[in-house]
């Protein structure tokens, strides 16, 4: 029997800060995956893309702006369990983003319904409960996480 590697979902992470230390946030809507939650601008790469590249066209598409990928720092790789039986495992990789041109917007409507800048330590309680623990570990300086194992 031939063998089949494991596969797994990868997932990008954007962590903008203002220059008074507040980081950006977005209310996710229409999605159907935890719509009505804040989070940080992320997406799933689309294959035949690399991490960095994958988050620079992410922050492109939902806040249009535009990021160098030399302005994308890896802060935190983290592991999760499947959340239901149709789901994959993931690598969720989070980066703090040094600068960008633009003005963030909703670029997406249809997918989100509110920007909002927070202070990165008192953050709302509607924040999905993964990246608040991503977060805190990125806060602390730690560089890897395994959640919800």
């Amino acid at each position: 029997m031939p063998f089949e590697p494991f596969r797994v979902a990868a997932a990008v992470y954007g962590i903008l800060r203002d220059s008074q230390e507040r980081i950006l946030l977005l209310r996710r809507a229409g999605t159907d995956y935890r719509n009505g939650q804040l989070s940080l601008p992320a997406g799933h790469l689309d294959g035949g893309e690399d991490a960095v590249c994958g988050l620079v066209r992410e922050l492109r598409e939902e806040l249009d702006i535009k990021v160098a990928p030399r302005d994308c720092q890896l802060a935190l790789l983290m592991h999760t369990p499947p959340e239901d039986a149709d789901d994959w495992e993931y690598l969720h990789l989070f980066f703090m983003v040094a600068s960008w041109v633009g003005d963030p917007r909703i670029a997406e409507p249809d997918k989100c319904s509110e920007l909002r800048w927070v202070d990165f330590a008192a953050r709302p309680s509607d924040l999905i409960d993964y990246v608040a623990v991503a977060l805190d570990a990125i806060g602390r300086g730690d560089p890897l996480v395994v959640h919800g194992w």
